[in-house]
């Protein structure tokens, strides 16, 4: 069993080079709106154009734009949270097509497979409950027995894809994400602030401080509003037109 805390990651798949360069693309649109050229579009004078008509609500023009991440060692509670932003692309880590009783390129070993589950970082995962039968067990024996429960599942036949549907909603999962800036300006609007649940704010977070000095004009509105009761932090924009 493997059990993560507080390891949810990403990686950018679209470069900092090229999301730079998208920036003369959005300057160009916003400026073809207007047929306001003058001169050269570079990087700074799109950094300055973006600003300015942020900062008076027109955000469409910041859709000619898309940013590509990958999310790991995250959980599927995790996933079906993000996957509610239509506006965005998703392909996703397959519960049907991965057996979890095999490992890489390895033969199925129902004996010495493990799954991965992702807990809260701000609790104690050793620490004992008490079950209406009166055992006493802690969340990592919880998760050891439902592993238990899918190796006896499969050793009696049932294909993975059958199997699957008793693994929990902490399983760890992979999640590839495409959408232009405004719409992730929206899920950084709701997964960084207060409200949003711990694992997903946590990750977000550290994405959204990797983008904003890339895109500084696009995210440099969300400020520090302080930290929730586990000690993490919190965002919110500035700008009202989110």
């Amino acid at each position: 069993m493997e059990i993560y805390q507080n390891k949810g990651d990403y990686k950018l798949l679209t470069s900092p080079k090229n999301l730079i360069g998208q920036l003369q693309n959005i300057e160009e649109a916003g400026r073809t709106c207007y047929q306001s050229f003058k001169g050269e579009i570079t990087e700074e004078t799109s950094r300055k154009f973006i600003k300015m008509i942020m900062g008076l609500g027109h955000l469409s023009v910041i859709e000619h734009s898309n940013l590509t991440v990958k999310f790991f060692n995250v959980s599927r509670g995790f996933t079906h949270e993000v996957v509610r932003h239509r506006l965005a692309s998703f392909s996703q880590e397959s519960t049907r097509y991965v057996d979890y009783a095999k490992s890489g390129d390895e033969k199925i070993d129902l004996d010495r497979f493990q799954i991965k589950v992702v807990a809260p970082g701000h609790q104690d995962i050793n620490e004992k409950v008490t079950l209406s039968n009166g055992d006493n067990v802690s969340f990592k024996q919880m998760s050891e027995n439902i592993a238990e429960y899918y190796r006896a599942l499969r050793k009696a036949g049932w294909p993975a894809e059958d199997a699957r549907q008793i693994l929990p909603n902490g399983l760890k999962s992979d999640i590839v994400v495409s959408a232009n800036f405004r719409q992730w300006r929206h899920i950084f609007s709701l997964r960084c602030d207060k409200p949003a649940h711990w694992e997903i704010r946590y990750v977000m977070n550290k994405l959204l401080l990797e983008l904003k000095p890339i895109l500084s004009p696009i995210f440099d509105d969300f400020e520090l509003a302080g930290q929730d009761n586990n000690g993490l932090d919190y965002y919110v924009p500035k700008l009202s037109a989110r």
